[in-house]
């Protein structure tokens, strides 16, 4: 059963981050590809009766309360909906709007009510993004396959993609004799090539431009080497699926492509946890949630990675950057954590949402500073 996803975007997440509404409900909730979305819709209703609960022990205005209830049972009631589904939902309501992303990660189960919404759990989402792009290239053939969060796939019609080697050079074929005085044999045939991929990275530009997911290059040795010499893509992995690709079927590259996309997304913590280790050495890291939230208040924090489960109710000075911890999580309450990774990005910081296990020192969140604070 394929997943039905939407990964927010950076433009979507930014207008999530920055919405205020004193009745403003998070909700995160398991779902599954193959269900009728019967458990899922009592689970939403269970959710929402508590965000209910909880907006009304904190005085809120009781048309605001059934406004937002209002919206929740609509969705809930949404047939269509909730038979195309991922692993998880993830709900960001206020008495005025429901914006809802169905997400390929498996998340915790929660509902979170304060005057913002409660956006770590999505942020998983693009911090190791499940999609990526593979450009399957040989001599006389190129294809690009769009890889999604399960081994499914789907070619991507992709304007201007020369189709093949010759075709690019203006031959009928790559053997045929070059004009006179240009280079011929093994070179020429390597200046045809070279033209070929020029030709297919410009016709990508479009395909990929805005985008931050990875290419994965399927290619064998020189058109390898040679479309990584003319690549602009900033997002080009460094290693290919190995082999011709030209009579391979899609989901054969697809699984190799995985693979590839499973050591970029690892790759990405590893760098950061050595530059976490080099900065603390230079007394530009924190694990403290009290500095952390000064740090960020004052755009000082370069990188952060956050547990993506940990819930700290309390608040967070806007001006100050000064922690209130709370005991009990209400609708007044916040994540402090969330609003640390909030404040990180949107001083165009980088927020890593992760396992605890990802997090130096086990904690809660550790940030890389731009300087000491």
């Amino acid at each position: 059963m394929p997943l039905h996803t939407d990964i927010p975007t950076r433009a979507q997440i930014d207008r999530l981050l920055t919405s205020r509404h004193p009745a403003s409900v998070s909700v995160y909730l398991a779902t599954e590809p193959a269900s009728n979305g019967d458990a899922e819709r009592i689970a939403l209703k269970n959710l929402a009766a508590e965000a209910e609960r909880q907006l009304l022990e904190a005085d809120t205005a009781k048309a605001a309360v059934a406004a937002l209830r209002d919206e929740l049972a609509e969705l809930g009631s949404d047939e269509v909906f909730w038979r195309y589904q991922a692993r998880s939902l993830a709900v960001f309501a206020t008495p005025d709007s429901v914006v809802t992303f169905r997400l390929p990660n498996r998340l915790v189960e929660q509902v979170q009510v304060a005057d913002r919404f409660h956006l770590k759990p999505l942020l998983r989402s693009i911090t190791f993004p499940q999609v990526a792009f593979v450009l399957a290239l040989a001599q006389g053939s190129v294809r690009i396959l769009e890889v999604g969060p399960e081994l499914g796939s789907f070619e991507v019609s992709v304007p201007d993609l020369p189709a093949d080697v010759a075709s690019a050079a203006g031959m009928a074929s790559i053997a045929d004799r070059a004009p006179r005085g240009a280079v011929q044999g093994g070179e020429g045939q390597k200046v045809r090539m070279r033209q070929y991929c020029r030709e297919v990275d410009q016709a990508l530009r479009t395909l990929l431009a805005g985008l931050d997911v990875p290419l994965i290059l399927a290619a064998t040795e020189p058109l390898d080497a040679i479309y990584r010499s003319v690549n602009t893509y900033p997002h080009l992995a460094g290693r290919s699926v190995e082999g011709s690709p030209e009579n391979v079927p899609d989901a054969e590259l697809v699984a190799s492509a995985r693979e590839v996309l499973d050591e970029v997304n690892g790759g990405v913590l590893d760098d950061v946890r050595a530059r976490y280790e080099l900065r603390s050495s230079q007394g530009r890291t924190s694990q403290d949630l009290v500095d952390l939230a000064r740090a960020a208040t004052f755009g000082a924090v370069d990188t952060v990675l956050v547990d993506i489960d940990d819930v700290q109710p309390g608040s967070v000075d806007e001006e100050t950057g000064a922690v209130t911890f709370e005991e009990e999580d209400d609708a007044v309450a916040y994540g402090v954590v969330d609003e640390i990774a909030r404040r990180v990005w949107l001083h165009g910081g980088r927020v890593l949402a992760v396992r605890r296990e990802d997090v130096p020192g086990g904690g809660a969140a550790a940030g890389i500073l731009r300087y000491p604070v």
